[in-house]
Order: C-alpha cells, then sequence, then structure tokens
C-alpha cells in the first residue's frame, strides 16, 4: 500500500475530525481544507477500499471468523493506492481507480466491517498517520482524535440526530438506480453505528479535548465557520 500527497500546504496544521456516519464529516472537511488551504484526508475511503476488496472476494456482511484471516490475506494480494491533495482523496485498487465505486451504502457497511478488524486497523492507522504529519490537513473518520492522530492541533467531534444523519444520507443516494428507501437507511445507519460504537478495536468515541460540534439543523457554511473560529483563535494563541 503506497500513498502520494500531490500538493503542499503553507504550514502543517493537523486538524482530526470524527463522528458517527451522516454527521457531516466529508463535506465539512472538504469545506474546511480549501478554506485552509490543506490536503483533506478522507481515511474512510481507505477502509470503503477494503470493504470493496472484501466484497470482490466474495465475503459477506457480517463477516464471519474466516474474515480475520482473508481479509489480510487479500490486502497483501493486492495493491491499494491512495493520492492525497487539495482536490480530495484518490483511491486506487490495483491501478483502477475505485473512488466512485466505494461511495455506495453497501460499501459503508464493509467499511465498518473490516474496521472492526485489527489486522486492517493496524495496517492502515501507521499509513495514515504519514498521510497527516507529511504535509499536515484535515483528516475525517472514526478515531482519527483518539488513535490516528491523538496529538492533532485541533479535534473536532460532529454529531446530528438519529434522524438528521439519516435524512441526509438518503438525500445523497436519492439519484441512484437502486436508492435505498429512509427506513433502510436509519436500518444501515443503525447497524453501522452499533459496528462502530461496539467494536473492541478503536471505537467511535470522543476524543479527549475535542470541540464537539451537533450539527442538527445547522447549515455546512455554518458548521465550518465554527471550525474556522476555533482555528482562527488556535493561530492567535500561537502567533
Amino acid at each position: 500500500m503506497a500513498a502520494t500527497t500531490s500538493s503542499q500546504p503553507t504550514h502543517k496544521l493537523l486538524i482530526a475530525i470524527d463522528g458517527p456516519a451522516g454527521a457531516g464529516k466529508s463535506s465539512v472537511a472538504k469545506r474546511l481544507a480549501e478554506s485552509l488551504g490543506l490536503p483533506y484526508i478522507d481515511t474512510g475511503a481507505m477502509y470503503r477500499a477494503v470493504g470493496l476488496l472484501a466484497r470482490r472476494g466474495g465475503l459477506e456482511i457480517p463477516l464471519d471468523e474466516l474474515a480475520a484471516v482473508r481479509v489480510p490475506q487479500l490486502m497483501r494480494e493486492h495493491s491499494i493506492d491512495v493520492e492525497v491533495g487539495n482536490d480530495g482523496t484518490r483511491v486506487l485498487i490495483d491501478d483502477g481507480d475505485v473512488s466512485s465505486e466505494i461511495r455506495t451504502a453497501e460499501m459503508a457497511l464493509y467499511a465498518s466491517a473490516v474496521s472492526a478488524l485489527p489486522e486492517v486497523r493496524q495496517a492502515l492507522v501507521p499509513l495514515q498517520r504519514v498521510l497527516a504529519t507529511r504535509s499536515g490537513g484535515v483528516m475525517e473518520g472514526r478515531d482519527i482524535g483518539t488513535v490516528v492522530l491523538p496529538d492533532a492541533d485541533l479535534k473536532f467531534f460532529l454529531t446530528a440526530s438519529a434522524r438528521e444523519r439519516a435524512l441526509r444520507r438518503h438525500r445523497d443516494l436519492a439519484s441512484a438506480a437502486d436508492a435505498p428507501t429512509l427506513d433502510e437507511v436509519l436500518e444501515q445507519q443503525r447497524q453501522r453505528d452499533l459496528q462502530d460504537t461496539s467494536r473492541s478495536e478503536s471505537p467511535l468515541q470522543v476524543a479527549r479535548g475535542s470541540v464537539v460540534i451537533d450539527t442538527t439543523g445547522l447549515s455546512l457554511e455554518e458548521v465550518v465557520d465554527r471550525m474556522l473560529a476555533e482555528v482562527e483563535g488556535l493561530l492567535s494563541r500561537n502567533a
């Protein structure tokens, strides 16, 4: 597995963003990174890529006990390359771009399932740290502030009501040919929340020192403005 950074920011500010599915992390992280001139690092894309490998390898969720052996084996047999730049994260499997293929509700569930495997997290966390520390950036995921970047300059935890999160996801998927119903999205979200918070390896939780923002009823701009205010405060204190 390899990583490349396509552009360099003006400084090495590290910002960690955690939170449950549908809290708005990806959209907020992209906009915040753009505002600050920093790379946006989507760790979820890495787990989705591993999930895609698992599905291509014939594994079904919920994963059985053989997955702990089979998934790491698939990771060794195939290359996953991650290219990070100001325009986002591009993911390739064996030189084939899967950036769009991994953005489905099914791959979200696979990502959550494989991320519960200690072997998978042990393989990906060092890569995530390299991507972040090489040139700084805004990194979002489930365990960024708790495990990957516990010493990040700023840590945020985004949350929202269960229904708000499901409605957002449902809108995102509405244009797909096989778009799920709102009830199906709610159930998928419930499953993923359970997997993310109950796994033994790096469960989803609020990292110490995090700024918690409930995004329910807030626009993207309002959330980003709150975060930019925290960044400005940090830079002023360190000036």
